[in-house]
């Protein structure tokens, strides 16, 4: 059950964005300027990130305002999320 609870952990906001980027445009409109390279260091590395910003972005004014809170919490979550494994490699 706790290695289910960490795969749904791992692979939940990779599968989330990555269906996002295939059946939406807010990635390809948050990352218009960027090569594909951009998204897809996100959907490895910082998924959550990646994900609040696209959710986030408005075309005119970019991310601003309570986008920022949400870009932020997504690093705050991906940041928990690696901290987390280390943690629990220690006990």
């Amino acid at each position: 059950m706790c290695c289910f609870v960490a795969s749904i952990g791992l692979f939940g906001p990779r599968i989330a964005f990555l269906l996002l980027w295939i059946f939406g445009t807010q990635v390809d409109v948050a990352y218009a300027s960027y090569s594909f390279i951009v998204p897809l260091l996100g959907l490895l590395f910082l998924p959550w990130t990646a994900m609040f910003y696209a959710l986030a972005y408005a075309p005119v004014t970019g991310v601003s305002g309570f986008g920022i809170f949400f870009v932020l919490m997504g690093l705050v979550l991906d940041i928990a999320s690696y901290g987390s494994g280390v943690a629990s490699r220690r006990s």
